[in-house]
């Protein structure tokens, strides 16, 4: 299991489980600013500070496994952003959207129509930083977004 850090970034990065956990900016226990959420995460700045990640990357697109892709800006979520990694000090489970999870605790609270929780990305495989916006798949109608969360709370996971 490896993340890739791509894009507008002096040093790319493949981050496997021992480099997110050696990372600065451990958060220990996610539920302290993810309610109802658990495990153990590295902060996304500090993804963002070793990639040194450049001044004119404005968009985060993060591709996942099964072809799902999101694209949002990248200063709606800079502060809250994790990289949810770990439960109970093993690799986050894949029934909890491992082995790696890009989570953004409070997603209304980015002030953007862009950020939802859809952008909380489950089997996350890469992360590209862009001057422009990249690939996103993610449902553009209220209809679509509902069938998705109806589709994966059947197949026993949430988005």
């Amino acid at each position: 299991m490896t993340v890739n850090v791509s894009g507008l970034v002096e040093h790319p990065l493949e981050l496997s489980y021992a480099d997110l956990a050696a990372l600065p900016g451990q958060v220990a226990d996610v539920s302290t600013l993810a309610q109802g959420r658990e495990g153990s995460a590295v902060r996304f700045t500090s993804v963002l500070e070793a990639a040194a990640a450049q001044v004119d990357a404005e968009f985060l697109t993060l591709e996942a496994d099964g072809g799902f892709a999101a694209s949002i800006p990248l200063a709606a979520v800079i502060d809250q952003a994790l990289l949810l990694y770990a439960l109970d000090g093993e690799p986050l489970p894949q029934e909890k959207g491992g082995p790696v999870r890009f989570l953004i605790p409070n997603p209304a609270a980015c002030g953007t129509a862009e950020v939802d929780t859809c952008a909380n990305v489950k089997f996350l495989n890469s992360i590209h930083l862009g001057a422009e916006r990249g690939r996103d798949v993610r449902p553009s109608t209220l209809r679509a977004h509902e069938a998705l969360h109806e589709a994966e709370h059947k197949e026993g996971g949430a988005r």
